[in-house]
């Protein structure tokens, strides 16, 4: 079974040393190999071909786009297909969320990435739970940093809870942003990569971008703003109240979270985990889980959430 490429894609599908084909050839019982300007898809059972054919064509029209295909972007396709989603490459890769401050482009790269982006478009509050590395904190600045640069927004007002220090960090040297910093580390890093450092110094010291723990945010009403509650699974239920009830005129709020890992200390219920059954139904307010399968680092991480996962639904039997 032969599908046809041009020779701009070639390198783009194959990737350094077959690289890309390798990783295909490894996870499907499939033989592949380029003949007279085509990608021939051979192998023993008729099933496990017809996939790949589906994901090669899905490939070679994102590559013939002028897109790179990374050995990354092919496993992501490959757990989409596993977990039943409908394969639509082009369409993902089209979709660009917004560019970093050296011109690249940011895209969804799951389809469940995709969802979680149409999700902030649409409601006022979306609440978005996931392992580590599905994007959830990277993606929501990505949208906000996309609202401010469009003029939809005046502010973004980024929010944590410092557990760690118990939100008393009167006691910690240095000035508010110096007390706060380690906290929202994750959070400087993706506004550093989309505003350049210097833009993003120059956004917190006038006030268009705010950092601050989540203790601040009591009194407060936040009017053209958006905010981005990180880390979640670390507040109560009295902080969440709290928090919500700040959203003002023109704002738009995102919450996430990982409810497999609290830290909050003794018998403390975490805010994020109860929400969902306070204000499910409500127009306006979304939630959107993310998997494994949008796990966005190392593979390894997407292993290791998923044998995390294992762990602890045989603890529960």
């Amino acid at each position: 079974m032969d599908i046809p490429l041009s020779s701009e894609a070639l390198s783009k599908i194959t990737g350094q040393h077959d690289e890309n084909f390798k990783i295909i050839e490894s996870r499907y019982p499939v033989s592949l190999s380029i003949n007279n300007g085509a990608v021939h898809v051979s192998g023993p059972d008729l099933e496990p071909v017809r996939i790949v054919k589906k994901l090669l064509s899905e490939l070679i029209s994102v590559a013939e786009n002028g897109n790179e295909i990374c050995p990354a972007d092919i496993r992501h396709a490959m757990d989409a297909l596993a977990e039943g989603h409908e394969l639509n490459l082009t369409g993902l890769y089209s979709e660009i969320i917004c560019t970093t401050s050296r011109g690249k482009p940011i895209r969804a790269k799951t389809p469940g990435q995709r969802n979680y982006i149409r999700a902030i478009r649409e409601n006022n509050i979306l609440f978005a739970t996931g392992p580590a590395g599905t994007g959830k904190t990277y993606l929501a600045v990505c949208e906000a940093v996309s609202m401010l640069k469009a003029d939809k927004i005046e502010r973004i007002i980024l929010v944590r809870p410092a557990v760690e220090a118990g939100e008393s960090l009167g006691y910690l040297p240095g000035d508010l942003r110096e007390k706060i910093e380690p906290y929202v580390r994750p959070l400087y890093d993706a506004f550093c990569e989309l505003l350049s450092p210097e833009k993003f110094t120059r956004y917190t010291d006038k006030g268009i971008i705010e950092i601050a723990p989540l203790a601040y945010m009591r009194g407060r009403t936040l009017n053209q703003c958006f905010i981005i509650l990180d880390e979640a699974q670390n507040t109560t239920s009295k902080q969440m109240k709290m928090f919500l009830t700040r959203l003002g005129f023109g704002s738009k709020a995102v919450v996430t979270g990982d409810i497999t890992q609290i830290d909050l200390p003794g018998n403390s219920q975490s805010g994020l985990k109860s929400v969902k059954n306070i204000l499910d139904g409500i127009k306006g307010i979304g939630f959107i889980n993310l998997n494994y399968a949008d796990v966005v680092r190392h593979e390894l991480v997407q292993k290791i959430v998923q044998a995390y996962e294992r762990y602890e639904n045989e603890k529960k039997i």
